[in-house]
């Protein structure tokens, strides 16, 4: 809560409609109690967290990943103020166009996959005992 706290005091936080907070399923920030707590520290702060199969990394790289795709690529920049002026202006750009990323991937989704990992597994694992008895 320090950093939240030193965060919320300043521009353009603490006058921001909402401030959203990504955070992971860790133990000090887990649960409706601990979105409470923030909520009702700083009413403008939304507590969001990442899927509990993916860590917050996952969701940086995501969008470093629409970046380096969308503003950096084709890297032809004469010079360091045409890479800060590229990204301030994709800043401004996607940040009123942005939209939440929908995470479809449900606990059913990853029984699925599992289950298909597992009979593709025993079927390489019976084709390799077949090729070593011919």
């Amino acid at each position: 809560m320090n950093l939240v706290a030193q965060v919320m005091g300043i521009e353009p936080y603490a006058s921001a409609k909402r401030v959203f907070w990504i955070v992971d399923n860790g133990s000090s920030h887990r649960g409706k109690k601990a979105a409470d707590r923030l909520a009702a520290a700083f009413p403008n702060a939304v507590m969001a967290h990442t899927p509990v199969h993916a860590s917050w990394l996952n969701q940086v790289e995501i969008y470093l990943s629409v970046v380096r795709r969308k503003a950096v690529s084709p890297n032809d920049f004469t010079d360091l103020a045409q890479v800060r002026d590229r990204l301030l202006a994709f800043e401004d750009r996607y940040n009123a166009t942005a939209q939440p990323f929908q995470l479809r991937f449900t606990t059913s989704d990853l029984d699925d996959l599992l289950a298909r990992r597992d009979r593709h597994t025993a079927d390489h694992q019976q084709e390799s005992s077949v090729a070593l008895a011919a």
